[in-house]
C-alpha cells in the first residue's frame, strides 16, 4: 500500500497530475458562475460575497498552480 500512496504523491507532483489540478479547479468556476448569478436574481448579498470569495480562492489556486507547471520545466508553448 505504501508504494501506491508513493506513485499517488508523485503522480500530484507530476506535469500530468498538475494539468488534471488545472482543469478540475477551472471546473469548479463552472459552480460559482451558477451561485454568483442565483444570488444576482434573488439580491441575495451574502451569497453573492461567498461566491466572490470562491471565485478569488479559485484564482490563486489557478495561479499556484500554473507556478507549479513552470517549476516543472513545463515546455509548452502556451506558457511561454
Amino acid at each position: 500500500m505504501s508504494n501506491a500512496l508513493a506513485k499517488a504523491k508523485g503522480f500530484k507532483k507530476s506535469k500530468s497530475g498538475t494539468y488534471l489540478s488545472i482543469g478540475t479547479t477551472a471546473f469548479g468556476a463552472f459552480s460559482v458562475i451558477k451561485q454568483a448569478k442565483k444570488a444576482r436574481k434573488e439580491h441575495d448579498a451574502l451569497v453573492l460575497v461567498d461566491a466572490v470569495v470562491s471565485a478569488a480562492a479559485i484564482v490563486t489556486g489557478l495561479a499556484i498552480l500554473y507556478r507549479e507547471l513552470k517549476r516543472l520545466g513545463d515546455d509548452d508553448v502556451l506558457l511561454g
